[in-house]
């Protein structure tokens, strides 16, 4: 269980670690410390394109990542960056 799920995310508070992220349809995003079920605070794509995830709460959702915001932190929760579906690159996940 993620012991920030519930809470409001300071954004203004920098980010602890960050991993590169290779999409798969059947393995989570490794945080760093090792804790499967720790969703991310963040990503930020350097490649535009699209983005399929599975969020903190399990629904996934296909987002359209525009050139312009590429290299923008985006402060999401998720767990997944799903092959299937994304196309965008250079995926980096904020914990």
């Amino acid at each position: 269980m993620d012991p920030f799920l519930r809470q409001q995310a300071i954004p203004q508070l920098p980010v602890e670690s960050a991993v590169a992220v290779t999409p798969s349809d059947g393995t989570a995003i490794a945080p760093p410390n090792g804790d499967a079920n720790k969703a991310t605070r963040g990503l930020l794509v350097g490649g535009a394109g699209n983005l399929t995830v599975i969020m903190a709460d399990g629904s996934t959702v296909l987002l359209t990542i525009p050139a312009t915001a590429c290299g923008i932190i985006i402060p999401i929760a998720v767990r997944f960056v799903k092959s299937t579906g994304t196309t965008a690159t250079l995926i980096v996940a904020f914990y």
